[in-house]
């Protein structure tokens, strides 16, 4: 697993973008599109692989933002970040921050075969290069993946 206890710094992020969205299946579809909107605005068109992969993050942490972290009445945030290459930005990191206070950062089991839902953070794990959770003031967690890629673009 590339799970990682404290998050790790992005200290002179290139871009930045954060927005809070209502925890529903909406709110989570929403910030999917949002989220592919700003990174081709950032230069990393829909068929980029880059461009796929932080789409794919981004789906998965709202999804379980809005399902499993979801406590009446609170939004969640996602905030999207790159960090500084040679080139181009080397590190796309996707956070999405939520009110709940339960998580597991490692799955302890797989779901039945059969099951439809429950492995989200497996597809997160084989995505990211690194990610991790860590609580967030003054209640709740935050949900972080980072994605390496070259300065050509690729991962």
């Amino acid at each position: 697993m590339n799970t990682e206890i404290a998050p790790t710094e992005i200290s002179a992020p290139v871009h930045q973008f954060a927005q809070l969205f209502s925890s529903t299946p909406r709110g989570a579809r929403l910030a999917r599109l949002m989220g592919t909107e700003q990174l081709a605005a950032w230069g990393w068109p829909y068929d980029d692989e880059v461009s796929r992969t932080g789409t794919l993050l981004v789906a998965e942490l709202a999804a379980n933002a809005a399902t499993h972290g979801r406590v009446p009445g609170r939004s969640f945030r996602l905030r999207l970040l790159t960090g500084p290459g040679l080139l181009l930005p080397a590190t796309l990191r996707v956070e999405v921050a939520d009110a709940g206070q339960e998580f597991d950062p490692v799955p302890s089991r797989l779901p039945p075969e059969d099951s439809e839902a429950g492995r989200g953070l497996l597809l997160v794990d084989t995505l990211a290069t690194r990610w991790g959770v860590v609580p967030r003031d003054p209640s709740g967690k935050t949900v972080w993946a980072e994605l390496d890629f070259g300065a050509a673009g690729g991962i």
